[in-house]
């Protein structure tokens, strides 16, 4: 196994002196273009090409102003694409569920290198995408109401929770922004946007829409009460007597009294904690252990996110296994 790198670096000079809405960074995206086609056109042409394994990938570091730089925290500077093609990957596919992390877990893959649990890498290969239950909700997705951070024309909201999961919301405070009252299902494009310099941004373990409990955005408009929202998965099948395995990635910003508890129930019983947040968690993966009582035939998680204008909590990727 080969890995080659090519960097092209003339499209992040004229973004720098020309700004990103200039002839000249466009006329430089139409020549990077025309080399990367000559480097593809080089691989295809290898004798051994139709035996060969070959993914390609072809991405940028950073997205530019158009004014000419970067470094800020708007989308337009955090955003970038990844175009990649190998068998594996779906031919003309659009994907939500990638990020710019994935390009190294990607290539480990691709060249036969397992990856360690212990490295803690922040992507995963895009030759395995994952799909969860928030993510079917993409289609029905709406524009703001009254968050006035998100541009108009950007998609990514709503409160409809998907098959199986419910929101209780019956101590939930009134008023507040709209969009945040209780646990809402967004994308990155729509809640990084909400608000900037507040590291949203570092939300990179949540994929496509994820779930969020934001009550520092809620309280941005006259509220009553407190924020006091839970988020109800779908009973998952367990066998009493054994162990499991719970999973979610979770991104918690923290700051007092704000808390965020997650409790399991088995068969309709009552939920008890098994993980309490009060401080903050970088994005990361979590796995709690679970015994299982005899007899038990499922278990519902609950997250519990409690609080006022203080900040918020992520969760995504649910699910409950096989240890």
């Amino acid at each position: 196994m080969s890995a080659v790198f090519v960097h092209l670096d003339n499209i992040d000079h004229a973004g720098h002196t020309y700004g990103a809405a200039s002839q000249q960074y466009l006329d430089a995206i139409h020549g990077a273009d025309a080399q990367v086609g000559q480097i593809v056109a080089a691989v295809e042409a290898r004798p051994a090409y139709a035996a060969e394994d070959w993914l390609i990938m072809v991405t940028a570091d950073h997205g530019h102003t158009d004014a000419g730089g970067h470094g800020g925290s708007t989308l337009q500077e955090r955003q970038t694409f990844l175009i990649a093609t190998g068998q594996a990957l779906a031919p003309g596919s659009v994907r939500y569920d990638v990020k710019m992390p994935d390009v190294a877990a990607s290539t480990l893959v691709h060249l036969g290198i397992p990856l360690d649990p212990a490295w803690g890498l922040d992507g995963r290969p895009v030759q395995q995408p994952g799909r969860d239950g928030f993510d079917a909700l993409r289609g029905t997705l709406a524009t703001r109401v009254g968050e006035t951070g998100v541009p108009a024309a950007t998609v990514g909201f709503t409160h409809i929770p998907p098959p199986g999961w419910s929101v209780d919301n019956s101590a939930m405070g009134g008023g507040g922004v709209a969009e945040w009252r209780g646990w809402s299902f967004t994308t990155d494009e729509f809640w990084t946007q909400a608000q900037r310099d507040q590291n949203r941004e570092c939300n990179i373990r949540a994929r496509n829409v994820f779930a969020v409990a934001d009550g520092d955005e809620w309280a941005d408009k006259a509220f009553t009460g407190t924020f006091d929202s839970t988020l109800v998965s779908p009973a998952y099948p367990v066998t009493g007597g054994g162990t499991a395995v719970l999973t979610y990635t979770t991104y918690y910003r923290h700051e007092a009294p704000q808390k965020g508890e997650v409790l399991l129930s088995y068969d309709g019983g009552t939920p008890l904690s098994v993980r309490t947040y009060t401080g903050d968690v970088s994005s990361r993966t979590e796995t709690i252990a679970l015994q299982v009582p005899p007899g038990a035939t499922s278990a519902r998680v609950r997250f519990r996110y409690t609080g006022g204008n203080n900040w918020y909590w992520v969760i995504d990727g649910v699910g409950i296994g096989r240890p």
